[in-house]
């Protein structure tokens, strides 16, 4: 199994540092070994890091793992398509550009997405899981361009986190070359969203009371494919 590119260690670095670089190589890991101390340990031991140390940077565990892994990939979005690239694009094309590099970044270690996911899907982890969501979501509107500060900047969240939430549970069984079925999925919910966007601006322009949110994010949860 080929290694993910990993950025080097600075001579004496920080836990932070730390966490940052044996993220991916425990993702790498993950679909054989789960998110879990022996996974931990052996990215540890390829890197020369003490296990100590790198437990250090992982306190919370697994859950923890999980967290650094998908800010990995949050990293690694940025750097493709930051601000200023993205601006060149339709409003539309921004966001589905974003998950579909979302989706080309995890797709070499979508049984680890699994793992994590059904990591995320305790209980005892559902706040975690909603933090997250929240993330990946924000930083994606941001890298968009977005600057509303009002209800929008919440709804525009909410309602991308269910897209991108319903998206990874059907590329999670996507067989079909390229993902084709999972870009499909996606294109037809973002239509959803851009049509949703403008009849709630038309509604509001003629003064009509606010659409239903929670309706239509969970329409946007459990769609009929």
């Amino acid at each position: 199994m080929a290694q993910p590119l990993t950025t080097p260690l600075p001579a004496d670095p920080t836990l932070d540092e730390i966490r940052a670089v044996l993220a991916p190589l425990i993702a790498a890991s993950a679909a054989f070994d789960g998110f879990s101390n022996d996974a931990r340990d052996e990215a540890a031991r390829s890197l020369g890091i003490d296990a100590d140390v790198a437990r250090l940077a992982f306190p919370g565990g697994a859950r923890d793992m999980v967290d650094a892994w998908f800010a990995s990939i949050d990293r690694q979005m940025a750097d493709r398509w930051p601000a200023e690239k993205l601006a060149a694009l339709k409003i539309r094309q921004r966001i589905t550009t974003l998950v579909e590099t979302r989706i080309d970044l995890l797709a070499p270690n979508r049984e680890s997405l699994r793992r994590a996911l059904a990591l995320l899907a305790l209980p005892t982890n559902a706040p975690h899981a909603a933090k997250l969501g929240w993330r990946a979501a924000d930083l994606m509107w941001n890298l968009a361009g977005d600057t509303a500060t009002d209800f929008n900047h919440y709804s525009k969240r909410t309602i991308l986190g269910a897209v991108y939430g319903s998206t990874m549970a059907v590329f999670l069984n996507d067989e079909s070359e390229d993902f084709a079925e999972t870009r499909a999925f996606l294109a037809r919910r973002i239509d959803q969203v851009m049509r949703f966007e403008s009849w709630k601006h038309r509604r509001a322009a003629r003064g009509i009371e606010r659409p239903s949110l929670a309706r239509f994010v969970g329409r946007l949860r459990y769609p009929g494919r």
